[in-house]
């Protein structure tokens, strides 16, 4: 499983407020067989079973700058995850082997609003009133 195979927190079960974790990361040089795809693959699914996991968003481009957003219910959950053994590790390892910088940042999210195609040009809609 990929973080973009799991479901998006455009949901409209997802009622504001919540927090979101906005990882920023530049990749070293990286080579096919150098583990990160599998371990980003381990973190999604670590992460999707963690209490007040509300979703994930991610993309990389082919400079090797990431940006993954995941969605809490708390603050306390955000730490609580960030206390994981296994995402300790994982972070351990890729501030060794496979960034050359990141960002984080948390941050609430007090409104949320959706659009898409099926609206014509009509404004986005703020979740809470779907």
């Amino acid at each position: 499983m990929s973080a973009t195979d799991l479901p998006p927190p455009a949901s409209p079960s997802i009622q504001p407020p919540y927090y979101a974790v906005i990882f920023c990361s530049q990749r070293t040089d990286a080579t096919p067989d150098d583990g990160y795809g599998a371990m980003a693959e381990r973190m999604a699914a670590l992460a999707a079973a963690q209490p007040g996991y509300l979703g994930v968003e991610s993309a990389r481009g082919a400079d090797g700058l990431g940006i993954t957003v995941s969605y809490w219910r708390s603050l306390e959950d955000i730490r609580a995850w960030r206390a994981v053994t296994e995402h300790t590790a994982a972070r351990d390892q890729g501030r060794r082997d496979w960034y050359r910088h990141y960002e984080l940042r948390i941050a609430k999210v007090e409104r949320h609003y959706h659009w898409d195609e099926s609206a014509g040009t009509d404004d986005p809609v703020p979740v809470a009133q779907r």
